[in-house]
């Protein structure tokens, strides 16, 4: 189990606790974080879980697949630190995880 801090656009934070081996997204669709919908269920076929890595985590993370960058054409305010958060496995070493939403998903 790890920790992942979810802050919404405005600021709001959430601190939950996420079984290893789901993912990011699902790890806030069951804690009912806002700002994270998951519409397609975690097929990297919608980018309704789009989500800011913080600079100190991306070298922790897989980098991006193909379909998962392709996906983020669809995104609305991409950055550098954009990432699926279905695409994000969560593992032990993920402990403390934060992750920004963008304005887009309120």
């Amino acid at each position: 189990m790890a920790k992942i801090i979810y802050i919404e656009h405005n600021g709001t934070r959430h601190e939950v606790d996420v079984k290893t081996g789901l993912s990011v997204m699902e790890g806030a669709v069951k804690n009912n974080i806002p700002g994270i919908d998951g519409d397609c269920g975690g097929a990297c076929a919608c980018a309704t879980c789009h989500v800011y890595v913080q600079p100190e985590w991306q070298a922790k993370l897989n980098p991006p697949e193909d379909l998962e960058t392709s996906m983020l054409e669809f995104a609305e305010n991409v950055q550098a630190n954009s990432r699926l958060s279905c695409q994000i496995p969560v593992s032990d070493a993920l402990d403390g995880l934060t992750v920004h939403m963008p304005e887009s998903q309120h």
